[in-house]
């Protein structure tokens, strides 16, 4: 594509979702306004369970400090020797990664698009190689959805993204440092003062992988300038959805889903704190008689208030309504809310006398809610995530090169909500083990426990390196 066909292609699909702006602003003004906004916000519910989410999001999904992802051989392999000495040359590969991602930045901006994700129902994550030198290979950085216009691809997947950015002319030149600018920006010198100018950065799939421009939009009717271009293997931005609709583009999130509750949660609460200061202060009336001035009066303790003889002085009004109701009102709302951003799915159990069944179906009915979800974030976030980790890795010659698409290694997920389903089917495992045990020597002998253990091994989430090489024949 052309630089003008990359601006016009933004341009068009910018405008295409600006009914959603508004709506992701109204969200974001009601769960997590902006320091500088003065946002009349009186209860804090939904932001308190924004957080809350975003945070379970990640320690359930891609916890800190801990294994959520592994590498292992092919099914159709992995009992053979070659698969298990495959199976050791992975855990390395895995255990490389990690120590990657908890020396960078990755905590950090994942939460932060959690947050994104959350509230607006799309989150969008660059995954870029960092400078030699540093102490990871890797960085991350959370993209604001509001700044990063994208398309969805005959696969379903968001697979263009435009993202836009206002850069000085210095930032341009430190940024890309070949790039030839417009005869006009070369005459200004390092110094001198110009207005931010727009810039557009595309990546759009091809049949070799994915393609990157730079493309500087002069907006005085000058043609666009090309800054710079490349391609990648695989794609530097990652973006993910909550949820969506048949026909959109953009996801949907629990908070715009929650929204109305959240607005008349917050009137409903604006309308508590002013009934409150009318109770304190109280309503009065008085008689224009020449001597009370209802303007200087102070209703302090102590105070001596004049009136006229025979006047009613100053008379107390009694309150408009009565706001009991309120309370009834605001109670609901305040439980649909965390209902539908699953603060207490989610959140630790707050009976600590929980049985270990408790928990497990507990554990079951989170896996239920999230199940579409989290498919959608494995298949969006999380495979594309490894996947562009370990071709920087491979490109640095940290690990040896791992297709996971069309190759044989498999990714598994050891994540705290991806175990669920692990565990419900070990269990079922152990109980039918169990009730062979029961049936005699007869029954017994036609379980392979070698095979069980390793099945176990592998559903579980168990390192390689514990099990007993197969031998060869």
């Amino acid at each position: 594509m052309t630089p003008r066909d990359i601006l016009d292609r933004q341009r068009e699909a910018q405008n295409q979702r600006r009914t959603l702006e508004a709506i992701w602003t109204d969200a974001y003004a009601h769960v997590l306004p902006k320091p500088h906004e003065a946002t009349a916000l009186y209860d804090a519910t939904a932001a308190d369970a924004t957080e809350q989410l975003a945070a379970s999001l990640l320690a359930e999904l891609t916890p800190p400090w801990s294994r959520w992802f592994g590498l292992a051989p092919a099914r159709d392999m992995a009992d053979t020797p070659a698969g298990q000495a495959a199976a050791y040359a992975l855990e390395g590969t895995a255990a490389v990664l990690q120590s990657h991602l908890d020396r960078s930045n990755f905590a950090v901006e994942m939460h932060q698009a959690f947050l994104d994700l959350v509230i607006t129902g799309t989150g969008v994550l660059l995954v870029e190689e960092a400078p030699p030198g540093e102490t990871s290979a890797l960085r991350f950085t959370a993209v604001p959805v509001r700044h990063a216009v994208l398309e969805e691809g005959p696969s379903g997947r968001l697979d263009r993204v435009y993202r836009e950015s206002a850069l000085t002319l210095a930032e341009i030149r430190r940024r890309f440092p070949f790039a030839e600018l417009p005869p006009a920006l070369e005459r200004i010198k390092d110094g001198e003062s110009h207005p931010p100018l727009r810039v557009v950065e595309a990546v759009w799939p091809d049949r070799f992988g994915h393609r990157y421009a730079a493309v500087l939009d002069p907006g005085t009717g000058s043609d666009a300038t090309l800054l710079a271009q490349g391609g990648f293997s695989d794609p530097p931005y990652i973006a993910f959805r909550w949820l969506k609709a048949p026909g959109e583009v953009y996801g949907r999130g629990p908070v715009v889903k929650a929204l109305p509750d959240i607005r008349t949660a917050n009137r409903v609460v604006e309308l508590v704190l002013k009934n409150a200061s009318i109770a304190v202060t109280g309503i009065w009336q008085a008689e224009d008689d020449g001597v009370l001035n209802p303007a200087t009066v102070q209703l302090v303790p102590g105070a001596i208030i004049p009136r006229a003889p025979g006047s009613a002085g100053l008379t107390p009004l009694a309150a408009p309504g009565n706001f009991d109701v309120s309370q009834l009102m605001l109670n609901d709302l305040r439980a649909r809310i965390r209902q539908a951003l699953l603060v207490d799915r989610l959140g630790n159990p707050r009976d600590a006398r929980m049985t270990a069944t408790e928990v497990l179906e507990r554990s079951a009915e989170t896996s239920r809610l999230l199940g579409a979800t989290y498919g959608r974030l494995q298949s969006e976030l999380l495979t594309p995530l490894v996947a562009r980790c370990l071709s920087i890795l491979a490109r640095r010659g940290e690990v040896p090169p791992v297709l996971l698409d069309n190759g044989r290694v498999a990714l598994r997920y050891e994540s705290p909500l991806a175990r669920v389903q692990g565990r419900a089917d070990a269990a079922n495992t152990l109980l039918f083990l169990e009730a062979i045990s029961k049936m005699g020597n007869e029954a017994r002998e036609q379980v392979d426990a070698a095979a069980a253990a390793r099945w176990l091994a592998r559903t579980l989430g168990a390192p390689a390196e514990i099990l007993i090489p197969t031998p060869v024949e």
